[in-house]
């Protein structure tokens, strides 16, 4: 017989309860309304008996298509198949509707199965890693088969997580306002995470659950540094209490992961070290400090070590290997902001498939939003701009300016530009001590130490530019002092 009796001894050595499978789909076969019940919860792979897996994948072919799933359908339906006897013939398929659930309870069962199921596919992972890492295959490196597990596990934890579909109004609207609550609550009335820079936070709102953020700019404007000052803004604001539940949660800052794909995190470290201590970045990798300034980086390196504030630094990740990286820090540690520096060095399948760039760049960026949506956290993409932002006479970056720019300014939330125009200024000095110079002199001193980001999207808030303070010296950007604002700054 293809199908051993479902009550056989042999399916009670695994994690099952075929009572409840039986109960489940008896309560079906009594009223096709119970699937509309379950299915969303059940797969037909999630029933350990061969002969329930065989029968609800038959009825989940039945009712979506108005057929009913009845004992006589089914009578009917396993006969002409010639299989009525080995899922326990006409006997059995009455017996199911005796054991029928009846009320709430099925949803319950169907949670129980699914729940076996999840632990059954648990071990056999398990076994196949113990298989595969004793014998492994050609590309059976150590390396491989801790990605092609978590990726599994990974899989299997959205599976038992069961989130998805759609949610009652109410809810929404209830989640709605606690947001708005907690903006009004907090000095600066905004209802993300902080980023530490007043004015930013004032145009953004600060840093929102699920929402992805390209922060573009040509090279030397400042972007890394830009990225690297919110980073250590949000960790080191990160507070957490006991709730109610005596669970910790976060009321303050954030955990921060940092994808450095690439500087080293010897390199980004070095950075915040200096922002921090106010040495120049240089002179700290030079050895180039006086007694004082070794003090202030000590001081400065006792409070960085505690920060939490995870770096990766792995040079041409793909987005799935992030992804799982991502998840993986997320159920160790907690996570609640992601920086990745930056977008195109993260690759995808597109290209090796025979695709073009621009596919692989759709393919990243979608998957980098749908990580932002599962996670439920703030991502923090990086991106280059192409050349043409040079060819103009008004340097400031725009939209059409970010490469392979149809994809990126689609899937984000938010575009952000970093722009310095003392850094082009720079460049333009006379060389005659005349009018020109002194003229030359009079605008670098209004725009040395500023920086814009301007806002050139943004799904839920105005656009507009902000103004920053620029520190060139330790790569630092801070709030500007609004009295000595350039003129033209937008509110």
């Amino acid at each position: 017989m293809p199908y051993d009796h479902p009550d056989s001894p042999k399916h009670n050595e695994a994690p099952a309860n075929t009572a409840a499978e039986a109960a489940i789909i008896g309560a079906i076969l009594f009223d096709n309304n119970a699937f509309h019940r379950v299915s969303e919860v059940l797969n037909p792979t999630d029933f350990y008996a061969p002969a329930h897996q065989e029968i609800y994948e038959t009825i989940a072919s039945f009712i979506p298509k108005g057929t009913i799933a009845d004992g006589l359908t089914l009578h009917d339906h396993f006969s002409k198949k010639g299989n009525l006897e080995a899922i326990g013939g006409a006997a059995y398929l009455s017996d199911l509707i005796d054991r029928a659930a009846f009320g709430p309870e099925i949803v319950d069962y169907a949670t129980i199965v699914r729940d076996l199921a999840i632990r059954r596919e648990l071990i056999e992972i398990g076994s196949e890693m113990v298989s595969v890492a004793t014998t492994p295959g050609e590309d059976g490196s150590g390396e491989n088969q801790i990605q092609t597990a978590e990726k599994k596990l990974g899989a299997l934890a959205m599976r038992g997580s069961a989130r998805g579909g759609f949610k009652g109004f109410d809810l929404a609207i209830t989640e709605a306002i606690k947001m708005a609550t907690a903006a009004f609550s907090r000095d600066g009335k905004i209802a993300g995470i902080s980023t530490g820079l007043t004015d930013l936070d004032h145009k953004l709102g600060g840093l929102h659950n699920s929402d992805l953020l390209i922060l573009a700019g040509r090279p030397s404007m400042g972007k890394t540094s830009l990225a690297t000052n919110i980073a250590y803004n949000v960790a080191h604001a990160y507070k957490e209490k006991l709730n109610e539940a005596g669970q910790k949660e976060r009321v303050d800052g954030g955990k921060v992961g940092f994808f450095s794909l690439e500087m080293s995190s010897e390199q980004l470290a070095t950075r915040i070290l200096a922002e921090v201590s106010g040495v120049q970045s240089h002179r700290i990798r030079q050895g180039d400090f006086e007694q004082h300034d070794y003090e202030k980086i000590r001081d400065a390196a006792k409070d960085l070590e505690t920060l939490p504030l995870f770096i990766d630094d792995t040079g041409g990740i793909s987005i799935s290997q992030l992804s799982a990286r991502a998840r993986r820090q997320q159920r160790s540690t907690g996570l609640d902001l992601l920086i990745i520096d930056y977008l195109q060095l993260i690759t995808g399948s597109a290209t090796k498939n025979g695709g073009s760039r621009v596919q692989e760049v759709s393919e990243i960026t979608m998957g980098l939003k749908a990580l932002a949506k599962e996670l439920n956290i703030p991502i923090i993409a990086l991106s280059q701009l192409s050349r043409q932002v040079e060819q103009r006479d008004d340097k400031r970056p725009q939209l059409s300016d970010l490469r392979e720019s149809g994809s990126i300014e689609q899937d984000a939330d938010a575009v952000l530009f970093v722009y310095r125009e003392s850094y082009y200024l720079e460049r333009q000095e006379p060389e005659d001590n005349d009018e020109k110079f002194q003229a030359w002199m009079e605008k670098m001193d209004r725009v040395r130490n500023i920086g814009e980001v301007i806002i050139s999207k943004q799904r839920h808030g105005p656009i507009g530019r902000v103004e920053l303070y620029f520190d060139a010296n330790i790569t630092k950007f801070s709030n500007l002092d609004r009295h000595h604002r350039s003129a033209d700054y937008e509110e």
